[in-house]
Parts: C-alpha cells; sequence; structure tokens
C-alpha cells in the first residue's frame, strides 16, 4: 500500500517509480511476443525503453535517492540501514543489466530466433529485478522516511526532488526525459502504449 503523497519527494518517487513500470511492462510485453513467435514491434521501441531506464534511473532518480533520502534517513535511525544497504547495492548493480539487455537486443537482431529465448529471460529477469527494487522502497524506505525525518529533512528533500535535475551535473533532464516518454508511448503498440497493434 503507497503511502498518501504528502511530500514533494515522495510523489515524484512514486511518479518515477509509475512510469519506469509503464517502459518495463512494455520491454516485458514486446520480449513475450518474440518468446511467443509471434511478430514483435519495430526495435527502435525497445531502444527507446533501454534508453529511458539507462539514463534516468541512473543520472536522477537513484543519485537522488543515494545522496538525499538515504543520506538522511541513516543520520535520523539505523533501522533501516540493511534496506539501504541493498538498494544502493542494487542501484550500483542495475547499470549493467541494462548493459546486458542492450547486448541481449542486439544479438537478437543479429541472430534472430536463436537468441530469442535468452533475450526473453534476461527482460524478466531485469523486471523482476527493478519491481523488488521499487516494492523494497515503497515498502520499507519511504514509511521509514515518513517516521524518522523531521522537517528540516523533507524541506531538503522536497527542494531537491522537485528540481528535476541531474544533482551530480545540475542538468536539468526533464524535458528530454518527458520527450522520451512520450515518444515510447506514441510508438509502442497498444494495449502499452499508442501506436497500432502488434499483428498475431
Amino acid at each position: 500500500m503507497r503511502l498518501p503523497p504528502n511530500h514533494v519527494a515522495i510523489r515524484v518517487i512514486q511518479e518515477d517509480h509509475d512510469r519506469l513500470s509503464a517502459v518495463i511492462h512494455g520491454m516485458q510485453y514486446f520480449a513475450r511476443a518474440i518468446g511467443k513467435g509471434g511478430n514483435a514491434s519495430d526495435p527502435k521501441v525497445f531502444r527507446a525503453m533501454l534508453l529511458y531506464i539507462s539514463d534516468y534511473p541512473e543520472k536522477v532518480h537513484h543519485p537522488k535517492e543515494d545522496l538525499f533520502l538515504f543520506a538522511r534517513l541513516r543520520s535520523r535511525t539505523g533501522e533501516v540501514n540493511a534496506a539501504i544497504d541493498e538498494l544502493e547495492a542494487q542501484h550500483a548493480s542495475g547499470e549493467a543489466l541494462v548493459h546486458e539487455l542492450e547486448h541481449a537486443l542486439t544479438r537478437y537482431e543479429f541472430e534472430g530466433e536463436a537468441a530469442a529465448k535468452p533475450f526473453l529471460d534476461l527482460v524478466e529477469r531485469y523486471a523482476k529485478f527493478y519491481f523488488d527494487h521499487m516494492r523494497l522502497e515503497e515498502e520499507v524506505i519511504l514509511p521509514a522516511a515518513n517516521q524518522y525525518l523531521e522537517a528540516e529533512d523533507w524541506e531538503l528533500l522536497d527542494h531537491e526532488f522537485a528540481l528535476e535535475k541531474d544533482p551530480l551535473t545540475g542538468t536539468d533532464y526533464k524535458a528530454g526525459f518527458e520527450k522520451l516518454f512520450s515518444l515510447i508511448v506514441n510508438i509502442a503498440p497498444a494495449p502499452i502504449g499508442l501506436g497500432p497493434a502488434i499483428p498475431d
């Protein structure tokens, strides 16, 4: 069960998770279509999704959590340190999984059916990895933040999460990622997006 978005930071994290979930569900849909021997969409749809999950979590979402949410939570309580340790390790390993996905997709493009199952298996493994990751944040970290963080913590977090900037470089990513997400929605076929349905 989700917390009410009574802080900007919580709302932004939950909205980020919703978008990432939509993109990952889209990847599963396409990979499963391939696994069933059906016709898949243009590989550019996969590549747009991979670009989104590669750049957005790694350059915007995760750094904010590491530098602000997790750090502030550690300073207020040790109750969720094990969960934070696990999430930080997942942040570090998530990028490697995305590179594996890119490689598996390229191999599928060159080898066709022979490389379909490894690609499908990797997509499913990544989906489980990321859905478990988001669940841990929403079911453990955010409730702990709601319990232990103080007004000055939320003031900082709400400010930083509202910026929609990469805290490592200060670059404004919002417009670019909005455009990319819109592209994914428009080119992905139904029922994932607004594009034409994939024929059976």
